[in-house]
């Protein structure tokens, strides 16, 4: 331990040796004074994020996410409706509607797309970029942000999920805004009002997004750094009071707008989707470890650096314990909660550890920074190969992949089956919405695996029902549960047979398209094709 720390005090309780060990073992130094904005840097942050996001944005929309999220904003512009979201003109109540009204803005101004669709999660991927070394540098430094929003730029697991049409990267703009604002209001002992405010507005919007979650990653981190730091301003009854009154103004007049429209809305999204998801979930289910191998390998080339950087932690002299700032150690603990608390959570998805990229991002960066990384050439060689590799992959190995796996890659065949908008659609026993993006239509009914009687029986009141069937063997089972009364009289399969490995690893047929069948009643002493 340095000299100069061994005549601080002792604590005498286990719980009291954290914020000893925090702030006089692993982050007892100060952060880099120099906080002004350089112009080669800014323009990095400006120029490269633009040329990996913005050029290649057209590819097919990849199902189910990407289908879903172009079309809820087609048919909400379609309908002029921007209370209720709707899927296939039935209300789709899972989530709230922030992303859905910027698409659709973007929609108005650029046509409807994918070009158009994708600009507002590029433009959030960017955003964050640039509020990572704007507002970052204020607190770890202008070096250590820059090198913080250079890893993030170029990580992959992050800018090139990000930048695709999911809820996940407008989150992680609100998360990463609100953090980066909270932050500033507490960090130096005296509480800043206006910092506070933005960080509630990004928070609210946050929650305008995607639910509570933006205040669970927020609020933790902190009230233990101001415990274990003992240097963040005091964060009072009153403050949390201002905080919470500001998210509730953003978000109660739509909540109240959906409830009088559709009141199932609060109880299915509050309860179902945020508690039950956590507690009891439904789907998605994935064991604990499950985000460890995404962050070492989306975190790519910073997660080369957490190996030197896990060792600087451990070192107990007193010039390298001096080089960690509490700032850097607050950063450390933001990416971290958000590791365990999507980790401890029933329901994973990929997609949903995006959040924890730009924190852990910032504390790697102060580490580039006060190191002598800073000045290696290994350091600028793997932000340059991962950008190139990234900008391949966005520009040409995306837009393949894309329409080797889309429903509408082969426009010829599927249009010849759905484009008479007189004759019903089916999807079965799941949705493939790109489809009906790609056709102009917003009427797929949706049929699952148990409303099958159902379905059956409507089909004998109408001359042709189409049926997309989106599970694989869910045609030939449909076949030997229907009666006589029913034909076929018109299949396709668009099953592929693999010639090859990479060909198999491809995947034998596009996301959310097995077969497609024409159905009709049968007429009198027509004999049913045999079954399969």
């Amino acid at each position: 331990m340095p000299a100069e720390l061994m005549t601080v005090r002792e604590p005498t309780t286990p719980i009291g040796w954290l914020p000893h060990l925090w702030r006089h073992v692993l982050f007892p130094g100060l952060p880099d004074a120099n906080v002004r904005v350089r112009l080669l840097p800014l323009l990095f942050v400006l120029l490269l994020p633009a040329l990996l996001l913005y050029p290649s944005r057209s590819f097919h929309l990849l199902e189910p996410d990407e289908g879903r999220y172009a079309q809820i904003p087609k048919e909400m512009l379609d309908r002029g409706e921007w209370v209720v979201p709707t899927l296939q003109g039935e209300p789709y109540l899972d989530k709230p509607p922030l992303m859905y009204w910027l698409v659709k803005l973007s929609y108005q101004c650029f046509g409807v797309n994918e070009a158009a669709a994708r600009l507002v999660p590029a433009i959030c991927v960017h955003l964050t970029i640039l509020c990572l070394y704007l507002i970052g540098r204020r607190s770890v430094g202008e070096r250590a942000a820059f090198w913080a929003a250079m890893l993030l730029c170029v990580a992959p697991g992050y800018v090139a999920v990000a930048r695709l049409l999911l809820l996940d990267g407008l989150l992680t703009l609100c998360v990463t805004l609100s953090m980066l604002c909270g932050f500033e209001a507490v960090r130096t002992g005296r509480f800043l009002r206006l910092w506070w405010v933005a960080a509630a507005v990004a928070s609210g919007l946050g929650f305008l997004t995607k639910g509570p979650i933006s205040e669970i990653l927020l609020l933790p981190p902190l009230f233990v750094f101001a415990w274990l730091s003992g240097q963040a301003a005091v964060v009072r009854f009153r403050h949390v009071a201002l905080f919470a009154s500001i998210v509730v103004a953003v978000n109660v007049p739509w909540y109240v707008a959906i409830y009088l429209r559709e009141p199932a809305f609060l109880m299915h999204f509050f309860w179902d989707h945020n508690v039950m998801r956590f507690l009891q979930p439904f789907d998605h289910l994935q064991p604990v470890w499950y985000y460890v191998p995404i962050l070492v390998g989306g975190l790519l080339p910073g997660t080369l650096l957490f190996i030197p950087y896990v060792w600087n932690l451990l070192k107990g002299t007193q010039t390298v314990a001096m080089s960690r700032s509490p700032a850097g150690g607050f950063w450390l603990l933001a990416g971290c909660w958000c590791m365990v608390f999507f980790s401890i959570s029933g329901s994973k998805l990929p997609t949903y550890i995006l959040p924890a990229f730009p924190f852990l991002c910032l504390a790697l960066g102060e580490y580039v920074a006060r190191s002598r990384w800073n000045h290696a050439w290994g350091t600028r060689g793997l932000i340059g190969g991962f950008a190139a590799m990234i900008f391949a992959a966005h520009t040409f190995a995306m837009p393949w992949y894309a329409k080797a796996r889309s429903p509408f890659g082969d426009p010829e065949a599927i249009t010849a089956f759905i484009a008479d908008d007189t004759v019903p659609v089916v999807t079965y026993p799941r949705n493939c919405d790109s489809l009906a993006f790609y056709t102009g239509r917003s009427d797929f009914d949706r049929v699952r695996s148990k409303g099958v009687n159902d379905l059956i029986v409507e089909m004998h009141h109408r001359p042709r029902t189409v049926v997309v069937f989106t599970h694989r063997h869910s045609f030939e089972a449909f076949q030997y549960a229907m009666p006589d009364t029913l034909v076929v009289t018109e299949s396709k399969s668009f099953v592929r047979k693999p010639t090859n490995l990479f060909e198999k690893w491809l995947c034998t047929s596009p996301w959310g398209l097995i077969d497609v069948a024409v159905f009709e009643p049968a007429c009198p002493g027509t004999a049913r094709a045999q079954k399969p």
